[in-house]
């Protein structure tokens, strides 16, 4: 199934499974607490795309074009949320941060959570563009994305990332945990690569890689 995200409301005549997967397509804009909040993945998984979409497992094309520094899109993939974020350069600065990287609990990615190709600091195939799972890896609710730097929610000095509003279980802006939270892994990075620098194509891997969800240590 090749599809594309817009932030616009269902048109007119549409039928109730379009008007359902329009629903789960999220559009967040930057600079504000946006995100799909404290709703428990069994919440989202009960609106997901009808079954046989689902079982397809076809990669989703996801057209990018319009997204700016800093503004997050959530789109489903096989009932998974998935978040598209277009990072600015500040925010790919402090990913690299020593601050940053003493708070976390896996900074380097060492455990499997992510393809080979975004095992490195920005984990992604290009730093730009981060595209991850949207599943705490706690019990499973969908995180707050909170770009906003020096904010003092959730914490003091927040340098951008995401919020788990269920249990306080926070994530830096490419999914890395933080150490001392209930979730114990960073959050999956699902097989994706860049179509070009306007379409991300998610569930597909890179030409010569060759990864599956299903082998990462926890979902």
């Amino acid at each position: 199934m090749s599809s594309t995200t817009h932030p616009t409301p269902p048109l007119p005549g549409q039928g109730p499974g379009q008007k359902r997967r329009d629903f789960l397509t999220l559009v967040a804009g930057a600079g504000a607490a946006i995100g799909v909040g404290a709703i428990t993945w069994p919440f989202i998984d009960s609106m997901e795309p009808a079954a046989d979409t689902l079982a397809a497992g076809e990669p989703l094309d996801v057209d990018i074009s319009k997204l700016a520094p800093g503004q997050q899109i959530v789109v489903v993939w096989r009932g998974k949320p998935i978040f598209i974020v277009n990072r600015s350069p500040e925010a790919l600065k402090t990913l690299q941060d020593k601050s940053l990287l003493d708070v976390l609990s896996d900074p380097n990615s060492s455990v499997r959570q992510q393809p080979a190709y975004a095992e490195n600091w920005h984990r992604s195939a290009t730093p730009e563009i981060a595209v991850i799972v949207g599943v705490c890896t706690h019990l499973g609710c969908v995180p707050i994305y909170l770009p906003n730097p020096n904010a003092t929610d959730p914490a003091p000095n927040w340098p951008g990332g995401y919020f788990c509003p269920c249990h306080g279980s926070k994530y830096d802006l490419a999914g890395r945990v933080y150490a001392g939270v209930p979730a114990p892994y960073n959050l999956p990075v699902p097989p994706y690569h860049m179509v070009n620098d306007k379409t991300v194509r998610i569930g597909e891997n890179p030409p010569g890689q060759n990864f599956d969800l299903s082998s990462i240590v926890q979902i």
